[in-house]
């Protein structure tokens, strides 16, 4: 049996749209640098700005809203408190009613990140919880985001 693969920071230019983030006191734990669940506040709080404001997504009157299915993450070098950081995002697929965001996390003047992750939504109706198609809106804010595959 052979060991996956390590991953490896990737860099900016892979990310099509950008955030900035400044850290806060609360987010740091006890060892001194951010807690490992705020990045995927930092995560989630790029795609909704993002998403709003693109006019992608009404968050309180919308009929369709995402849920979370599937998230992870890599960490490569610390970010702590009080640091600004960098948001890189991208789509990496776009199905019927489910996208897959890919988020890095740059400290400024990094070319590399400190920390890349990933979560995958699936759109639902608001008021029955099943999945649905995404709207034209949502999709095209989408497709402007998707990650470019380079010819084999």
């Amino acid at each position: 049996m052979s060991k996956p693969k390590k991953p490896t920071p990737e860099t900016r230019d892979h990310y099509k749209f950008f955030s900035e983030v400044q850290t806060r006191w609360e987010d740091n734990d006890i060892y001194g640098h951010i807690n490992n669940a705020v990045y995927y506040s930092y995560f989630d709080s790029a795609v909704n700005a993002y998403l709003i404001a693109n006019d992608a997504l009404n968050i309180h009157e919308g009929d369709e809203i995402g849920l979370v299915v599937e998230s992870g993450c890599q960490y490569f070098s610390e970010i702590a408190y009080p640091q600004k950081i960098d948001i890189g995002l991208r789509v990496g697929h776009l199905g019927n009613s489910s996208v897959r965001y890919e988020l890095a996390l740059f400290v400024p003047g990094a070319e590399t990140a400190a920390a890349q992750g990933f979560f995958t939504h699936v759109y639902v109706d608001r008021a029955s919880r099943r999945p649905q198609a995404l709207s034209l809106n949502l999709r095209n804010a989408l497709e402007a985001l998707l990650l470019e595959v380079a010819d084999s």
